[in-house]
Parts: structure tokens; sequence; C-alpha cells
């Protein structure tokens, strides 16, 4: 009876958080769902069936194809230089360093700053501008060192500028890596590397042949963390370089037609493909999780 009591109150206490996810994340996402399929467009609500046709509209779109490519560098560049700069850093950590509080807190420090505010100084940072008054940044660090050859317009290009927005977020977020990495290496066994080492492997080997093997389910979690990130950003590129065509992703564009063009259907089906794509990465990881932890 005391059990069962127990069992009643413990539910009744999580039921208010149950119930608010339930209405605001599963409730809501069958609603935008809906409105996707739909022909709302205008202030007015308008739940007239559309079937699939805002999708087949999407995969048409030009824009659409734009911003599919935009997010495919970005999630390259951002995801590859995250990882391989966090892991660099971790290596260096992990071998003693002194003061290696002080370098570990710099390095995570930039995680602590928003989007909005890292794009801000990034942005004075990739000042396009290659001669006169207005070069700031990289650009004037390049010419008074004598590499003018390293100037470059940033984020003032087609494939590239998207790129170099890239580096921005591989500044704010390796920081996060490294603290990923270095509590991997930290949690393997020393003994492991000194038996390598009397084996005769050199450093190298032992990082390549043995540590990344058994960091692998750390870089599965960094993967699916900065991958899912990667595919909803917005703030850092609106902060760089505002609503410009060439450097556009679904996020954007999901916004201005959704509350600048009005067309809710639409831009409701972005979303969805956005929800979607997000799900393809985060659902595997959730099931290796569950089923590590069930062989354990």
């Amino acid at each position: 009876m005391v059990r069962d009591k127990d069992q009643f109150l413990n539910i009744l206490l999580v039921s208010p958080s149950i119930l608010a996810v339930f209405i605001f994340v599963y409730v809501f996402i069958g609603w935008s769902v809906r409105v996707s399929l739909s022909k709302w467009k205008g202030l007015n609500a308008d739940y007239t069936w559309n079937g699939i046709n805002n999708y087949l509209e999407l995969f048409k779109d030009p824009r659409f194809h734009v911003d599919v490519r935009n997010t495919l560098i970005f999630t390259g560049v951002f995801v590859v230089g995250s990882m391989v700069l966090g892991f660099i850093l971790a290596v260096m950590l992990d071998q003693g360093l002194k003061g290696e509080g002080f370098f570990r807190s710099l390095f995570l420090f930039p995680m602590a700053i928003s989007y909005i505010v890292t794009g801000s100084v990034w942005r004075w940072l990739m000042n396009p501008a290659m001669v006169g008054s207005r070069v700031t940044g990289f650009n004037v660090l390049f010419q008074n060192m004598g590499l003018d050859f390293l100037a470059n317009t940033w984020y003032g290009t087609p494939v590239w500028g998207i790129a170099a927005i890239g580096l921005a977020a591989i500044w704010q977020m390796s920081g996060y890596t490294m603290a990923l990495y270095l509590a991997g290496l930290r949690a393997i066994p020393a003994e492991l590397k000194e038996a390598a080492q009397i084996d005769g492997a050199n450093q190298l080997q032992i990082y390549r042949y043995i540590m990344l093997p058994l960091l692998s389910p750390v870089t599965l979690s960094a993967l699916i963390i900065l991958g899912h990130m990667s595919l909803k950003v917005f703030d850092l590129i609106i902060a760089i370089a505002g609503k410009q065509l060439p450097l556009d992703v679904p996020a954007i564009y999901m916004w201005q037609i959704t509350f600048d063009g009005l067309f809710y259907g639409k831009g409701a089906a972005i979303g969805i493909i956005l929800l979607v794509s997000v799900a393809i990465l985060i659902i595997p990881y959730i099931r290796y999780t569950l089923k590590t932890e069930a062989q354990q």
C-alpha cells in the first residue's frame, strides 16, 4: 500500500512536466504538420487541405536548393573543424600542461557567449572590405604582416562566404568538443598507453590505434550535437551577414516566408523538414545509447 502511494505521488509530481511537454512539444509539432499541409497564407488562418504541395514546391524552389547547399557546406566546415580542433586541444591539455585550468577555461569561454555576440564580433573581424579606410579585422592584420595574399572578402562571396561563417562557429564550439574529448581521454586507463609504449608504439600510433577507437562514443556524441546545431543555424548568419540570398539557410528562409511573406503553410513545411533532418541524426544516436546501456 505504501509503495503504491509513493508511485502515485511520484506520478503526480511529474505529471505537470509531462503535460507541458506533451502540449508545447508534441501537440505543436502535430499542429505544424497540419499547417504545412494547408493553403494558409495571410493573417487569417486557412486550413484548406493542400496535401504535400508545399513540400513539392520547396523541392522545386531554386532558393531552397541554395539553402540545402549552404547547410551542407556550413555543416561540413563547422562539424569537422570543431571536432578536429577540439581533439587537438584536448590532446595538448592531456599532456599535463602547466596552467591547464586556465587554458581549459579559456577554450570553454566562447561557448558561454551567444551566437549574436559572436556574430557581431566576427562581422568586424571578417570585414569584406579590401582597400581604403574601411578595412578592419583580419584583412588589416594580413596587410600589416605583409600577407596581403591572404586578405579576402570573407562572407562577401557565395560558397566561401558560408564556409567563412563556419569559422566563427568553430571558434565558439571547439572548446565544448575539447571538453568532451578531454573527459574521454582522462577516462582511458593509463595502463593501455604504457603497454603500447613498451611494445614500441610512438605517440602518434598510440592516439591513432588506441585512443581514437576508444573515443568513438565521444566522437559520435560530438557529431550528433554539432550536427543538429548546424542544421538549425540562424542567428549567427543573421548577425554576421544579415539576410543575403547567397548565404541563405532553411531557418532564415522559414523566418522570411512565414513572418515577412505570411505564407504559413510553406513556412511550416520548412520547419517540418528541419525537424525530420534533426530527427534523422538524433534518433539513431538515442537508439545506440539505449542499446549500449542495456548491454552494460
